[in-house]
């Protein structure tokens, strides 16, 4: 009887049992190992899963929220591998592994909800000005800076809409000298508000909001700068100073409408705003965002940049823009608080191309009329050319430089050059910038006496620059800097400036927001990569 019995067990042990080296395909697991196993795979699914913010990867949670920094939502990161499976437990990733319907649901459903927050943070991302351009190309007024530039600004969402905001004060003392030189404490700065709203998935409306308060840190006269030019205070032109900026200098509203994955157009108006001519001006350039001052040749290539009354329409393809623009040939007058009579009466076009992430290029030309109020009868044809290059060198280093020709064909003065080199290498804390440049300027636009108004003098200015955060990457950079500058010029106008050499220096407090991550595209493809995988 024992005999019987063990046999009898002994057989429905073998017909029970699993042959665990049988294929997985035909192999079927019981229902209720299949269920604990799925229940334990999923326990620690939910224990190894992070969340991250598309715009600061650096921000990763264990559960879902918002994030502290900008309020964006978190979206589910690469999981990473926490824990070796016990024994017994089925891998789910062996080859020829069927996964449980619930786990590929779970798995489907989280790479589906991750895709439409990439979708929807990608929207958020875009231009200002065209919807069909990254944040990063988007510049003063319309004009384009290499896609790979860091972004120094803080961002906002609200919704689907997007505010980026930007700005910098540079609290300093200037020393200027020759006879025409000047020493004193002041504060140049201005701030922006860079606003976008996406109308469906290919059209966008945006505005753009930017003030300094030059007028009250610089007055009326502005800020002494050796051989700068460019209009008056008391009904005089101002030489060797550079003006103060105006109270609001871009109040503009765009809309743009993206036609397929190529080609898209857009309408920007500004009152006041920045026509489609020249280079991106300074304080938009990252090669210039470390120095106070304005270049020499500011009124030969980006003088532009404050207009009362612009109307821009443009088209783009791929990487190239084709733009025109019809605006107001006048200079803001010495009122830094009003809005000034629009007048339309000038126009311009630019071709711009960005071949590559770190490359941007322009062309541009425009007709000026009656930019002087002392001269009203004087008309302007300006003709600009420029490269900007930015090489991201790793973590929190960058290499931005930019060059820059223009040319003004005014009446009674004929053509004169201009040329500018500018380079900013930032790495930590640390940044060394550089300038040099060269404008032809008359004897006129320097406020000479009447035997040499009608002389064309080459004045040119060298500077090189350091700034130290005290405080960098944590929402706001604040730096400690100073600033050399040495002023050539021929020996004719040593009867206006001295025999001694031209040269100022400065020291200074750099403010502004830290940079602002764009690399969150790159950061949300590799997690949607890993995840899928």
């Amino acid at each position: 009887m024992s005999c019987t019995i063990l046999f009898t067990t002994r057989a429905i042990a073998q017909v029970g049992a699993t042959d665990p080296k049988r294929p997985h395909r035909e192999h079927e697991h019981p229902r209720s190992v299949a269920a604990a196993t799925s229940g334990s795979a999923g326990e620690r699914a939910q224990k190894q899963k992070e969340y991250t913010c598309p715009m600061h990867p650096e921000v990763v949670m264990d559960h879902p929220g918002n994030c502290p920094k900008c309020g964006m939502k978190l979206v589910p990161g690469e999981e990473k591998e926490r824990s070796t499976p016990k024994v017994g437990a089925i891998d789910l990733n062996r080859p020829g592994h069927e996964h449980a319907p619930a786990v590929a649901a779970a798995t489907s459903g989280a790479v589906g909800d991750h895709k439409h927050e990439k979708e929807k943070m990608e929207m958020s991302m875009q231009s200002s000005v065209n919807i069909a351009d990254p944040m990063s190309r988007e510049s003063s007024g319309t004009s384009w800076v290499p896609d790979s530039t860091p972004m120094y600004g803080k961002m906002f969402m609200f919704g689907e809409s997007m505010l980026m905001l930007h700005g910098a004060i540079f609290p300093r003392y200037t020393n200027v000298s020759t006879r025409r030189g000047d020493d004193r404490i002041d504060a140049p700065n201005w701030i922006m508000g860079m606003y976008s709203h996406p109308l469906g998935q290919n059209a966008q409306i945006g505005g753009r909001l930017m003030m300094s308060l030059d007028p009250l840190t610089e007055g009326g006269r502005g800020y002494p700068l050796l051989f700068q030019t460019g209009e008056t205070w008391d009904n005089q032109p101002l030489h060797d100073r550079q003006h103060p900026h105006d109270l609001f200098d871009e109040l503009s509203i765009s809309f743009s409408q993206k036609f397929d994955s190529d080609l898209s157009a857009y309408f920007y108006f500004g009152y006041p705003g920045e026509p489609a001519l020249g280079p991106p001006a300074f304080m938009h350039r990252l090669s210039a965002m470390d120095d106070p001052d304005a270049p020499i040749s500011h009124h030969w290539q980006d003088s532009t940049h404050i207009t009362f009354g612009v109307a821009t329409l443009g088209a783009q393809w791929r990487d190239v823009k084709i733009e025109g623009s019809v605006f107001t040939g006048r200079e803001p007058d010495e009122n830094r608080y009003d809005f000034d009579r629009p007048r339309f009466d000038s126009f311009s076009g630019r071709i711009s191309w960005n071949p590559t992430r770190n490359l941007a290029l322009q062309f541009s030309h425009g007709y000026i009329k009656s930019p002087e109020a002392l001269h009203p009868e004087t008309k302007v044809h300006r003709t600009t050319a420029s490269a900007i290059y930015n090489q991201p060198l790793g973590p929190d280093r960058n290499w931005s430089n930019t060059f820059v020709w223009g040319q003004n064909n005014a009446t009674d003065e004929g053509k004169t050059q201009s040329f500018l080199i500018e380079s900013n290498y930032q790495r930590g804390r640390d940044t060394v910038y550089l300038r040099w440049e060269r404008v032809e300027k008359s004897g006129h636009e320097l406020v000479l006496d009447p035997v040499d108004e009608s002389s064309i003098f080459p004045v040119s200015g060298y500077t090189i620059g350091y700034v130290r955060d005290l405080s960098h990457g944590n929402g706001l950079d604040i730096g400690l800097g100073t600033q050399f500058t040495i002023n050539d010029r021929p020996d004719s106008l040593d009867r206006y400036y001295g025999d001694d050499l031209g040269y100022a220096f400065q020291f200074f407090l750099r403010i502004r927001p830290s940079v602002h991550s764009h690399e969150a595209h790159s950061h949300s493809d590799h997690a949607v990569a890993g995840m899928e995988k």
